[in-house]
C-alpha cells in the first residue's frame, strides 16, 4: 500500500517541485502566459479527450455535475461560520472555503491514484469548480458580467461537445480526436509545474492562520462531499474522486483573485501555502481510505 501511494504522489512532488526549483534558481516562467494556455487550450482539449472517450454514461456525469455544484453551496453556508469564528471578511473567506486546487493538483492525483476510468469523474468536478469559480470570482472581484465571462470561457463549449458526443455515443474523427490527446498532454505537466512556481512566488506572512484554516476545512470539505455524493447515490468511483477532489489545498486561483480584488491576499496565500504542504500528509491518508 505504501509503494502505491508513493506512486500517486511521486509525480505531483517531482513537477510541483521541479516549478518551486526552477523560480528559486532564479529562471524566469511566465505564469500569465501558462496559465491563459493551460486553461484556454489545454483544459478544453484534455476535457474532449477525457469525457468524449470516457466510459461515463451521461446520468452518472450529471449527477457528479450536481453534486459537486451541491458541495460547493454547502461550503459556501460553511464560509460564513469560518468568517465569524475567526473574526474574518466573508467575502475574504469565501473562495479558499469553496475552492479546492480540482485542477493543478486534483487532476495528477485522481489520475495516478484511480486510471482514466477515475480521470473522467475528476475532469467533470474540477469543470464545475472552475465554471463556478470564474463566475462568481469575477463577480467578487468586480470585473465584467458573469455571463459575458462564461461565454467567453473554452471550457464551456468543450463541456458542451462532449456531453453531445456521450449523449448519442459518437466518437470524434480519428483525425481530431489523435490531435485533441496530443494537445492535452501539455496540461497535467504544466498545472504540476506552475503550482510549483506559484508556491515558491506567495510570501507567506502567517502560517498559523493557514495551518488552522486548513484543518477546519478539509474535514468539513470532506464529510460534507461524502455526505452529497452518498444522498444523491453516486457511483463509488465518482464518489471517492467527489471525496478526494472536494479535500484538496486552497487553489492558487484563489489568491490571484484576492490579489485583483484586494482582500487580504498576503492572507489567503497563507491559506494556499499552508493547506498545499499539509496536503503532503493528509493526502496518502486519504488515499488509503478511499483507494
Amino acid at each position: 500500500m505504501l509503494a502505491d501511494l508513493f506512486a500517486v504522489m511521486a509525480p505531483v512532488l517531482a513537477g510541483a517541485g521541479l516549478g518551486f526549483g526552477w523560480v528559486r534558481l532564479g529562471h524566469d516562467y511566465p505564469v500569465a502566459f501558462v496559465t491563459r494556455l493551460v486553461f484556454n487550450i489545454g483544459t478544453p482539449a484534455l476535457v474532449l479527450a477525457s469525457l468524449s472517450g470516457a466510459e461515463i454514461d451521461a446520468g452518472s456525469f450529471g449527477r457528479t455535475v450536481l453534486a459537486t455544484a451541491l458541495v460547493l453551496c454547502a461550503m459556501a453556508g460553511v464560509a460564513f461560520l469560518l468568517a465569524r469564528l475567526l473574526g474574518r471578511d466573508w467575502r475574504v473567506m469565501l473562495a479558499p472555503t469553496m475552492y479546492p486546487n480540482t485542477g493543478n493538483m486534483g487532476l495528477p492525483v485522481v489520475l495516478y491514484a484511480f486510471g482514466q476510468a477515475g480521470f473522467a469523474y475528476g475532469i467533470t468536478v474540477m469543470v464545475t469548480v472552475s465554471l463556478f469559480q470564474f463566475t462568481l470570482g469575477t463577480v467578487l472581484a468586480s470585473r465584467g458580467n458573469p455571463l459575458t465571462s462564461l461565454a467567453k470561457t473554452p471550457v464551456v463549449y468543450a463541456i458542451l461537445i462532449a456531453l453531445v458526443l456521450l449523449l448519442t455515443d459518437t466518437a470524434l474523427p480519428r483525425w481530431l480526436a489523435n490531435s485533441v490527446d496530443l494537445i492535452s498532454g501539455f496540461t497535467v505537466p504544466l498545472m504540476l509545474i506552475t503550482l510549483g512556481v506559484s508556491l515558491a512566488s506567495i510570501q507567506v506572512r502567517s502560517l498559523s492562520s493557514g495551518v488552522g484554516f486548513s484543518l477546519l476545512r478539509i474535514p468539513v470539505a470532506a464529510a460534507v462531499a461524502w455526505g452529497v455524493g452518498t444522498l444523491l447515490d453516486l457511483p463509488p468511483l465518482a464518489l471517492s474522486i467527489l471525496v478526494l477532489q472536494m479535500s484538496m489545498p486552497v487553489a492558487v486561483f484563489n489568491y490571484l483573485f484576492a490579489q485583483r480584488a484586494r482582500r487580504e491576499p498576503a492572507y489567503v496565500a497563507s491559506l494556499v501555502f499552508c493547506s498545499t504542504l499539509l496536503s503532503l500528509v493528509y493526502l496518502p491518508i486519504l488515499l488509503a481510505l478511499l483507494m
